[in-house]
């Protein structure tokens, strides 16, 4: 009888194959050297066939650039260095991860998650992690390095393991992240890039774009895809870890007077500074509103990473003072010096990756896979809701290559919006179907630098996991997302909901 308790269910076997499978993927920073030498070769080879690229709206044809060429080695020798130390996420990553990895050493985080957590049902902290992270676009990208590691500590202190914490909260905000309750920078980004792709579209009617012209549809996925999150971090992903042990040496989760009056002081100052920053915000005729006042977009939007920066420091400060873990001012910057040598892995990978997407933008080769995928579902005169879902798997698609929200839709919507205009949709409609492209497949994209950070915190618990082993745990997420996210697109749809406020399904 144990032995048919313990043996194998399908699910099992089907998960233990994508990690099997997964666990033969190359360490990230070989990876990267396979895909430079892949993208040298593929460029070079379609460049000598004269290969072009004619974007919407673009006089000139744009041709695929062969990294095996002078120009090619003249322009990667020239700005070798500028694509390391400019790689986007590389000052955003670096710069959180100092300030959050020193609340964690000052003890504040594992405190104050202990605290907040440690009685919580049990039943309920998967649905709650599932919720916030599919929130987690308000925050932007920073939301991706910040939130994983403090579900990891909230599942840690409620006894259960870390790493489906950690995984699911990155799983459900990366695959969730086009949805969510409260309108962020995202929105006024996709909406600025599908104005402009309005200008060249062929309709006889008057079309008004706004911010929120898809709030209904993505806060209806901020509703129920945490429901889907918190099922699968619950009942799929954490059973596969089996039950948590502390290792030796680790403190005992409870807590000390001294502890928790660390904790409600570093809780107070952390107040007091979200109440003046959103209260400076909010105030009319403030320096953090935007143009004519808006909220959004603002300088408030802009400026959420060293806004988040400054409340990690002072309450890890406010914490470490009071509970006695920071007695001298020297061990501010030695913290952070700690939290830079747990850093130096991702840094190396950032090296060799930053150099691919670097070249891989100089080539032109994602423009032509984005556009000449666009134009064949053009060219297919497909019709009705299948269009639609066809546009949805390009999206998808392309994402795994290109996994900047903002970048992918500006190649796509010049292509995409005259498209599905001539056949009668609202641009809102169909940015939003984008959205599901925009989320559903970048937790498991190679390309996408935060899976790298996630792995480095999941090695803290697991040291040996590899590349390969983390992405076939977040594929679990991939598939029931896509379904709940094409089942809302469907509902809306079919109901003739609006997407937004004053938008619909149809012009």
């Amino acid at each position: 009888m144990d032995t048919a308790r313990t043996r194998p269910t399908r699910l099992d076997r089907v998960f233990t194959g994508i990690e099997r499978l997964g666990s033969k993927i190359p360490e990230p920073f070989f990876l990267f050297v396979y895909l430079l030498t892949a993208l040298a070769l593929v460029t070079t080879t379609l460049a000598a066939f004269d290969v072009t690229i004619r974007l919407p709206g673009k006089p000139e044809p744009i041709p695929v650039r062969a990294v095996l060429s002078t120009d090619g080695l003249v322009w990667f020798l020239t700005n070798f260095v500028d694509n390391f130390i400019g790689f986007p996420p590389l000052g955003t990553v670096l710069a959180m991860m100092l300030v959050v990895g020193f609340a964690e050493r000052t003890g504040f985080l594992s405190s104050a998650v202990t605290l907040a957590f440690g009685r919580a049902p049990r039943w309920l902290l998967p649905y709650a992690v599932a919720f916030v992270a599919c929130q987690a676009h308000v925050m932007s990208d920073p939301s991706l390095i910040v939130i994983p590691p403090l579900a990891a500590l909230m599942f840690k202190a409620a006894g259960r393991h870390p790493v489906a914490g950690l995984i699911g909260a990155f799983a459900c905000g990366a695959t969730g992240y086009a949805g969510g309750v409260l309108v962020g920078s995202l929105d006024g980004l996709l909406e600025g890039i599908t104005e402009k792709a309005l200008q060249i579209a062929p309709i006889g009617v008057e079309v008004h774009t706004h911010i929120a012209m898809n709030y209904f549809f993505a806060a209806t996925a901020g509703l129920l895809l945490p429901l889907v999150g918190g099922f699968l971090i619950d009942r799929v992903l954490e059973p596969r870890f089996g039950p948590w042990t502390t290792p030796d040496g680790e403190q005992p989760t409870e807590l000390t007077a001294q502890q928790r009056k660390g904790v409600r002081v570093a809780t107070a100052v952390l107040a007091g500074y979200v109440a003046l920053t959103f209260g400076t915000w909010l105030a009319p005729g403030s320096f953090l509103r935007g143009e004519g006042g808006s909220l959004v977009p603002s300088p408030f939007l802009d400026s959420i990473v060293p806004l988040i920066i400054i409340a990690f420091l002072l309450a890890g400060l406010a914490y470490g003072l009071t509970a006695g873990t920071v007695t001298q001012r020297s061990d501010v910057p030695r913290m952070m010096t700690d939290t830079v040598k747990d850093m130096a892995g991702y840094i190396v990978f950032i090296f060799v990756a930053a150099q691919f997407i670097a070249l891989f933008t100089w080539s032109n080769l994602g423009t032509l896979i984005a556009v000449g995928a666009a134009d064949g579902l053009r060219a297919a005169h497909l019709t009705g809701f299948p269009a639609i879902i066809v546009m949805v798997l390009l999206a998808t698609a392309a994402n795994l290559f290109i996994t900047s929200g903002s970048a992918l839709w500006s190649l796509l919507a010049p292509v995409m919006i005259p498209a599905f205009t001539i056949l009668g949709y609202d641009p809102a409609f169909i940015q939003a179907a984008y959205r599901i492209g925009d989320s559903t497949t970048q937790a498991v994209s190679p390309l996408n630098a935060y899976v790298y950070i996630l792995l480095s915190v999941n090695r803290k618990y697991e040291p040996e996991t590899q590349l390969g082993t983390l992405l076939a745990r977040l594929s679990v997420f991939v598939l029931p997302f896509f379904a709940m996210w094409l089942l809302i697109l469907a509902a809306f749809y079919f109901f003739d909901l609006p997407v937004g406020p004053g938008s619909g399904i149809r012009l």
